[in-house]
């Protein structure tokens, strides 16, 4: 899919580069798409050289974190929702371990824990599956929560977005933190209708209620408030609650007697290790994202979705962030590097640069979750899964779209 997408921005921008030449007399159409190779190119190596120094503090203190034992913590936390989620799982069973560790590092931005306990925890599900090669109901549930990936530090959100000029970077978290909850809740709904699951239990509607009702009161606390009012305080709690994160991470690395600065500096490594493998990603998709725009092909599809919804009598400033969402379920790379285009192109702090920044963050890329998850047991019948993912998918993007204007859509 990745391969065809990047191929096709090529192909499409070449093509109408030579209209515009042919019949349109625009000899400039080539020296623009030529300008745009080498642009973008120089800006991918510009922006991943950027992120080393926010990498390495972020993973330095997701090490710290990890070290401490908050993996643990919200893993025994989760526990007991896992239990009623996955009846068919046998108590104890490693599967609900591997599960409730899997959603734990997902919820701290730990992706690389979080890929091998998600494989584990499918593999330990496929002993519990009668038909070898057809996805369980278990199977399809933990899926579906993580390709909706609830995370309560976007971590690689805030980097980009510091890389890229924010004024205050980590504005988007408490919209996001709504727009990936209602998402993941979404997911679990529906997936629970197709499966008949009974989620009327003490336990269930405790954790699923209690997350709710509290998700619920911020966007009410807030949309009870000013534009201004809403601009300072939510940018107040992003700033507490991230500042209060990393100060648990350090007491509880004191109480565990784990030498914070170590975690910290062998964590930081990582960081910078992370930044610098990324370039080549970075420069392939943003090279073909740039000839893709220098061509007009991405201001001819996006002037046509606003024509549209302009016509309706509808708000437009979110169809600029509309690349990044169309991606996001097929390229985790490619609605990234549309992300970064939208926030160059209209700026960090900007409607779409907020809104195409909540996106990216509030869920996974399904068919890639998809595709290793099953791939890793063999499974080649999915049943409910893709449906179930996407319409998690699309809440999520609907929700952000929805907590954009709500946070961001009048200026103070």
């Amino acid at each position: 899919m990745l391969n065809a997408l990047w191929v096709g921005f090529f192909l499409v921008a070449f093509l109408i580069a030579f209209f515009k030449l042919v019949f349109l007399g625009d000899a400039s159409a080539f020296a623009a798409l030529v300008k745009a190779l080498f642009d973008s190119s120089k800006t991918a190596f510009e922006i991943a050289l950027g992120l080393t120094g926010v990498m390495a503090l972020w993973l330095g203190v997701m090490k710290v974190g990890e070290r401490a034992g908050m993996l643990d913590v919200l893993t025994r936390g989760l526990a007991p929702l896992f239990r009623r989620l996955f009846p068919d799982v046998p108590p104890n069973h490693p599967a609900l371990g591997a599960m409730t560790m899997n959603m734990g590092a997902n919820m701290l931005g730990l992706d690389n824990a979080a890929t091998p306990l998600g494989i584990k925890a499918m593999q330990e599900l496929q002993k519990l599956n009668p038909s070898t090669d057809t996805a369980s109901d278990a199977q399809i549930l933990f899926l579906v929560i993580n390709t909706a990936s609830v995370t309560l530090l976007p971590v690689t959100i805030f980097t980009f977005r510091a890389q890229l000029g924010a004024a205050d970077p980590t504005d988007v978290f408490v919209p996001l933190l709504i727009t990936t909850y209602v998402g993941t809740l979404t997911g679990i709904l529906v997936t629970s209708l197709f499966q008949r699951l009974h989620l009327w239990n003490r336990v269930t509607m405790a954790y699923l209620g209690g997350a709710t009702a509290l998700i619920g009161g911020l966007v009410a606390y807030f949309s009870s408030l000013d534009a201004a009012e809403m601009t300072r305080q939510s940018a107040i709690l992003s700033n507490v609650v991230l500042s209060g994160i990393i100060v648990a991470f350090l007491l509880m690395a004191v109480w565990r007697r784990v030498s914070a600065y170590d975690a910290f500096v062998e964590g930081a490594k990582e960081g910078f290790h992370t930044a610098i493998t990324i370039i080549p990603y970075l420069v392939a998709m943003l090279v073909a994202i740039g000839v893709f725009r220098a061509s007009g092909a991405l201001d001819l599809l996006m002037n046509g979705v606003r024509g549209v919804v302009l016509s309706l009598g509808l708000d437009a400033r979110w169809v600029d962030a509309l690349p990044t969402a169309l991606l996001k379920p097929f390229s985790g790379s490619g609605a990234r590097a549309m992300m970064i285009d939208t926030m160059q192109a209209h700026g960090a702090d900007s409607f779409a640069g907020r809104l195409a920044s909540m996106v990216q963050g509030s869920t996974e890329t399904t068919f890639y979750v998809l595709a290793v998850y099953f791939g890793a047991v063999n499974i080649r019948r999915v049943r409910h899964a893709v449906a179930c993912g996407l319409i998690a998918d699309v809440a999520g993007i609907l929700v952000a779209i929805g907590m954009a204007y709500l946070f961001f859509g009048k200026a103070p």
